[in-house]
């Protein structure tokens, strides 16, 4: 799973049983040796789809990590990027790649921003929230935003049930939640809590018209249905 630069067993042990926020400053430096990076791939697809639903010019990248949607923005964004992320040492690696990025510490749950961004992205964050937190979240990034403003992220196709990723995603929420139970500070990270049709009632309830966008380059499944959609939620 993880290339000789990745974190070692230990390390990944010490991250897991520390809050969401120390986990990730530990495992910032390695951060991007993971499968936990959003891959290129997915990046360049979804960039490949942003550039037919714009232009934009000022764009955040929500739950920015080391920078890996910063990249996105840069692509298709005129103007300004931001970031924002509550990990100091994450916010450190995004800064070592995007220089000159704005980059500021903050929570998703309370975000600082004026409504001045066109465009917010987001790439694999959604799990560290729980799905009484979501509305919270949405609310935040529509307040970020201009009216007309966008907020897209990838959402690929749940895995067959009885597949081996269906039951792989299946037993670490599982752990996850055993580990949650029994040991303090909570590190929150769930794959099965994130459901297109509960996501899109809270988006369009906090003020977005939805849509969804197939990610081509990402390809179909054996059914014809896409591999991934982008999620494009416009404030009203």
């Amino acid at each position: 799973m993880f290339t000789p630069q990745g974190p070692s067993l230990r390390e990944l042990t010490v991250q897991a049983l520390s809050s969401v926020e120390h986990g990730y400053d530990l495992l910032a430096s390695k951060f991007d040796a993971t499968p936990f990076r959003t891959s290129d791939r997915l990046l360049t697809a979804v960039a490949h789809t942003l550039e037919t639903l714009g232009p934009f010019d000022s764009g955040l990248d929500v739950c920015c990590g080391t920078g890996a949607g910063l990249g996105v923005l840069r692509s298709v964004c005129a103007g300004r990027i931001t970031g924002v992320d509550f990990s100091a040492g994450m916010l450190t690696r995004a800064r070592n790649a995007h220089p000159t990025a704005d980059l500021v510490r903050a929570d998703a749950l309370a975000l600082p921003f004026a409504p001045v961004f066109d465009l917010a992205v987001s790439f694999g964050a959604f799990g560290h929230f729980l799905p009484a937190d979501q509305r919270t979240l949405f609310a935040q990034v529509h307040n970020a935003l201009r009216p007309g403003g966008t907020f897209a992220f990838p959402l690929p196709a749940p895995p067959p049930v009885g597949s081996r990723l269906y039951w792989t995603l299946w037993g670490f929420d599982a752990a996850m939640r055993i580990r949650n139970a029994v040991w303090h500070p909570p590190f929150v990270m769930y794959y099965r809590t994130f459901h297109l049709a509960d996501v899109r009632a809270r988006l369009e309830d906090s003020g977005f018209e939805v849509s969804l966008t197939p990610i081509e380059p990402l390809g179909r499944r054996e059914d014809g249905s896409p591999r991934c959609r982008l999620v494009v939620a416009r404030k009203r």
